[in-house]
């Protein structure tokens, strides 16, 4: 009998079926060498070879691409929280119910009068390249907001707009530190602090600040931490990842052990100014002395929800301006036009959506710490502002649920996403291993189901 398929007898059609399965099979070997090559992971090749039963290792690269990227690119760890946030962001998309408190984002959407002078930037044509350090506009709104709300005075010519106060604390880094200087940052760090040192060529020198001491670090410290290589202390208040926030005696207190180096910047990051519980909010700029060696860094993704708009800036120094300036001109030139725009509008029109969404945020703080407390071996304190809260979770390193035991705050971590679908991160990303942080920039309802989710998990290690 004929094969209808082939048109020939069963023997040459079933050789010719081997046949195209054998070429199927080439072409499929073909496309995971070029992709496992791309990916340079030998891990991939290893797998292949157990599945198909070939051994394919004469095809991996000798030289790894990895291995091709500069030193200084190789010196960098990838971002904690955004992979933490990526890996959400998976779960999410196979349909599983993740409450996501990994971000460092605040859930509300820009305020319409904000979005409206964006929309008219558009029609009337803000669509050019814009001056480096930011139109003309947006840095005397910067000035004039500096002199109101916190007492300093600035000129034009010592604010430079960037791409995000992310790239003003780059550019400030890139345009002071040198080789083998040495960069003090206070530990609970946001995680990029350490890498931009290090990109620079820097030697990060960290401060431990715990729990115990509310996450804020004592002049004292700081001034057995300066030696005759120290170019820079990084501070941040109020502060990302612990919620802590200088008070003015303590930020005195750190101005009087700085007056006496004036070699040594301070970069002031004050991003989550407008998110504070404290009353008005201290800038180390304001002591005598202190305006000279500080760089202030903020802008308007947090008070104002807009992240994505990528607007930030830096008012420090001339000198160290117009060296960023020059920085920024060579690798971004100047910020969207019509993202500069709106911010305009963010400072200078009404601030009222600014104190409903801080009036939030504290609502928001109230409820998590109280339920926080309520899981037995949880250490809570109260954070002043941003929207993070960074319990101490050391009790429960050892224990174990089933075969998954708990060493460190990242197993803490990845056992409450994976087994309560909730999406925190590890305090070893921040410097602080007896931690994790937890951001409460999401609903009431969110924080509730996450915090039943968190306590079931948490009862289970024994």
């Amino acid at each position: 009998m004929y094969s209808h398929r082939y048109g020939t007898s069963p023997v040459l059609a079933n050789v010719k079926q081997k046949d195209k399965k054998k070429d199927i099979f080439r072409k499929k070997q073909k496309i995971f060498i070029n992709f496992a090559s791309r990916m340079e992971t030998r891990l991939s090749f290893v797998y292949y070879n157990c599945y198909y039963k070939q051994d394919l290792t004469e095809h991996l690269p000798v030289k790894t691409n990895m291995a091709q990227l500069s030193n200084r690119l190789n010196r960098l760890a990838p971002s904690a929280t955004l992979a933490m946030s990526q890996k959400s962001s998976e779960m999410k998309a196979q349909g599983i119910d993740v409450i996501n408190m990994s971000v460092g984002e605040p859930d509300f959407n820009t305020p319409d009068h904000i979005k409206e002078a964006a929309k008219k930037a558009v029609d009337d044509n803000w669509s050019r390249y814009s001056p480096v350090p930011g139109y003309p506009d947006l840095r005397k709104a910067i000035v004039e907001k500096l002199k109101r709300e916190n007492g300093l005075d600035y000129s034009m010519s010592e604010i430079l707009v960037s791409n995000g106060a992310k790239q003003a604390v780059c550019n400030a880094v890139m345009a002071l530190v040198n080789e083998g200087d040495e960069v003090i940052i206070p530990a609970p760090y946001w995680v990029s602090y350490p890498q931009m040192a290090l990109l620079a060529g820097g030697t990060p020198v960290h401060i431990p600040a715990g729990f115990e001491q509310d996450f804020k670090i004592t002049p004292e410290q700081l001034e057995a931490a300066i030696t005759p290589k120290t170019r820079m202390l990084i501070l941040c208040s109020p502060s990302n990842p612990t919620g802590s926030v200088y008070s003015k005696e303590e930020l005195k207190g750190l101005a009087d052990v700085l007056v006496k180096h004036p070699e040594v910047y301070v970069l002031a990051d004050e991003i989550y100014e407008h998110i504070n519980y404290v009353g008005k909010h201290e800038s180390i700029a304001q002591f005598p002395g202190m305006k000279e060696q500080t760089i202030i860094i903020n802008g308007v993704s947090k008070a104002y929800a807009m992240t994505g708009w990528r607007i930030g800036y830096m008012a420090g120094p001339e000198w160290i301006v117009k060296g960023c300036n020059k920085l920024q001109g060579q690798y971004t030139s100047g910020p969207c036009s019509v993202s500069q725009k709106a911010a305009e509008a963010a400072y200078t029109m009404s601030q009222d959506c600014v104190e409903e969404m801080r009036s939030a945020f504290e609502r928001r703080r109230n409820l998590i710490v109280e339920l926080a407390k309520q899981i037995p071996g949880l250490e809570v304190n109260v954070p002043q502002g941003a929207f993070y809260l960074f319990p101490k979770c050391t009790s429960f390193y050892g224990k174990s649920c089933g075969d998954r035991t708990i060493n460190n705050s990242t197993d803490l971590a990845m056992y409450l996403l994976e087994e309560g679908h909730v999406a925190t991160v590890g305090g070893d990303a921040f410097g602080d291993p007896e931690c994790f942080r937890m951001s409460y920039a999401t609903s009431d309802d969110n924080i509730r189901e996450a915090m039943r989710r968190i306590g079931e998990c948490l009862a289970k290690l024994k």
